[in-house]
C-alpha cells in the first residue's frame, strides 16, 4: 500500500516537472521570438536610413598636386610628393536639388580637380563654391538638376544614447555603412579648428568618410562627419546640422562665411572664481578682457563680468559662449545677461563680425582659342636636348601652365620634357598643338628622373 501510494506521488511529481519544463521551454521559445522581432525592427531601421540616404550620400574623388602639404585630418592620398599628381577621396552630401554639395574643406582644400560620383554610378565633374578652414566645411557644385537634396535633423534636440548611422566611402569603398550611438554633444578643446562644437559617435568613421553624415533613425543629417581620434580609437566626431546648415548656406550665398563676434576674451568660471566673484550656481564665462570698439565694449561689458546668457539660452562655460554667439548673425541684436559683483544684469549687444581671414575661391583662367590646354611649349634646341638624351631635334618643353586650366589640372609643371602626345613619339610644340584642336592630349611627360601620364580634357 505505501509503496502504491510513493509511487503515486512519483507519478505526479514527474507530471508536474514535465509541465514546468514545458512552460519554461515556451516561455523561453516566447522570449527568443520576441528578440528576434525586436532585433528585426532594429535590423529593418538600418535598411531604411541606408535606402532614403542613397540619392544624397556622394563620393568625392580629389586630384591634388604630388607637392600638396600633407592632410592634417585622416584622409587617403594615393601617390607620392615625387609623382606628379596625387589622389584621394573623401564623402558629400547632396545640399540642394540644382548640384551644392556640402563636404569637408580638408577634402577639397589642396584639389586642383574634383569629381562626384552618385550612387546610381554617375561621375559628374565639380567646382569649389566655397570653404570655410574654420568649422572644416566646403560647398562644390556640380551640373545638374533634380537631385534629391538631404534633410537635416535639429542637431540641438539630439539626444545621447541614440542611435546613429554614418554613411561613406572609407577607403575609397563607396557608400559603405556603419552604426553606433551619440556618445556626447558639444565637443570642443580638441584643438584641431577654430570653430570646435562636435558630436561625437561610436559609429565606425575612417578616411574618406569625411564630409559623408552621420544620421538619425528616420535618415535625417544629424551632422558632418569630420574627423577621428587616433587611427583605432573608435572615437569620431561630426560637425552638428545646426552649425554645417549656417556655413553651407553662407558658402552658396556668398562665397566665404561670416561669423558673429562679441568681442571679449574668456575663460571657464572654476568654483574659486565663482566664490570669488559672487556667482551662484558657478555656471558661466569669465570676461578676461574686452576690445575696445567691440560690441562688448559697447554695451558696457567689463573684465570680471560673468557671462551666463546669450539670446535667452544658458552659458555653462566659455565654449558654450563662443557656440551660442556664433548661433547668432552678423548684426543681430542679442540680450547678453551677466553677473557683476553679485548683480545679474542684461544689456543688448549688436554683433559685429567675428575677425579672422576670409576665404575666397581664386577665379581660374580662360582658355584662349578653341581646344586651349593652357600649356606654353617650346622647342628644345639639339644641343638641350642631347645634354638629357634625347635625339637631337626639336621637342617640346613646357615653359608656363595656365592656372585653373586642363593642364594644371593634370599636375603639368613648367620643365616637363613632352615625350609622347597621342601616341607620337618625340613632338615638337607645332605638333602637340595641332592634336590639341579636339580638346583633348594624352601626354607622357619626363620630369626630372620620372616619367608620366598625363591626360588633358577641355571641359
Amino acid at each position: 500500500m505505501k509503496r502504491s501510494v510513493a509511487l503515486g506521488f512519483l507519478s505526479v511529481a514527474i507530471g508536474l516537472g514535465g509541465l514546468a519544463y514545458g512552460v519554461r521551454a515556451q516561455a523561453e521559445t516566447r522570449d527568443l521570438a520576441q528578440a528576434q522581432q525586436e532585433a528585426r525592427r532594429l535590423s529593418d531601421a538600418f535598411v531604411a536610413v541606408s535606402e532614403k540616404a542613397s540619392p544624397f550620400v556622394v563620393r568625392i574623388d580629389v586630384v591634388a598636386k604630388g607637392d600638396a602639404p600633407a592632410q592634417s585630418f585622416p584622409f587617403p592620398f594615393f601617390g607620392t610628393q615625387e609623382s606628379p599628381i596625387q589622389r584621394g577621396n573623401g564623402s558629400g552630401i547632396v545640399f540642394t536639388s540644382d548640384g551644392a554639395i556640402l563636404t569637408n574643406n580638408h577634402v577639397v582644400e589642396h584639389a586642383i580637380d574634383i569629381s562626384v560620383v552618385f550612387r546610381d554610378g554617375r561621375s559628374l565633374p565639380a567646382r569649389l563654391v566655397g570653404r570655410d578652414p574654420g568649422t572644416d566645411l566646403a560647398v562644390i557644385k556640380v551640373d545638374a538638376t533634380n537631385l534629391v537634396p538631404a534633410r537635416f535633423a535639429d542637431s540641438n534636440a539630439a539626444r545621447v544614447g541614440e542611435w546613429v548611422v554614418a554613411i561613406g566611402a572609407p577607403f575609397g569603398l563607396s557608400y559603405t555603412v556603419t552604426t553606433g550611438v551619440l556618445s556626447a554633444k558639444d565637443r570642443g578643446g580638441i584643438g584641431m579648428n577654430l570653430i570646435e562644437d562636435y558630436l561625437q559617435t561610436d559609429a565606425s568613421i575612417n578616411p574618406g568618410n569625411s564630409g559623408g553624415p552621420l544620421c538619425t533613425l528616420s535618415g535625417e543629417v544629424l551632422g558632418i562627419n569630420t574627423m577621428i581620434i587616433g587611427k583605432a580609437s573608435g572615437i569620431g566626431f561630426a560637425v552638428p546640422s545646426s552649425l554645417a546648415q549656417k556655413v553651407a548656406g553662407q558658402l552658396l550665398k556668398n562665397g566665404y562665411v561670416q561669423r558673429a563676434h562679441l568681442g571679449v576674451g574668456n575663460q571657464d568660471l572654476t568654483a574659486d572664481l565663482a566664490a570669488a566673484l559672487q556667482v551662484s550656481p558657478p555656471h558661466g564665462a569669465v570676461v578676461t578682457n574686452v576690445g575696445e570698439g567691440t560690441p562688448a565694449d559697447q554695451a558696457g561689458l567689463k573684465p570680471g563680468d560673468v557671462i551666463v546668457d546669450v539670446g535667452g539660452r544658458p552659458v555653462r562655460d566659455a565654449h558654450e559662449l563662443m557656440r551660442e554667439v556664433i548661433a547668432h548673425d552678423v548684426g543681430e541684436s542679442v540680450d547678453i545677461t551677466f553677473v557683476r559683483a553679485g548683480k545679474k544684469s542684461t544689456v543688448k549687444a549688436t554683433l559685429a563680425a567675428r575677425p579672422e581671414p576670409v576665404v575666397t575661391v581664386p577665379s581660374t583662367g580662360t582658355t584662349n582659342g578653341s581646344g586651349s590646354m593652357g600649356l606654353a611649349l617650346r622647342d628644345l634646341n639639339p644641343r638641350e636636348a642631347a645634354q638629357i638624351g634625347l635625339p637631337a631635334k626639336p621637342i617640346a618643353i613646357v615653359t608656363a601652365v595656365m592656372p585653373g586650366s586642363p593642364a594644371d589640372k593634370a599636375a603639368v609643371q613648367p620643365g616637363d620634357v613632352i615625350l609622347e602626345v597621342d601616341g607620337t613619339a618625340e613632338p615638337s610644340s607645332e605638333v602637340i598643338a595641332r592634336n590639341a584642336a579636339d580638346g583633348q592630349l594624352l601626354l607622357r611627360v619626363r620630369r626630372k628622373n620620372g616619367t608620366y601620364y598625363a591626360a588633358l580634357r577641355a571641359r
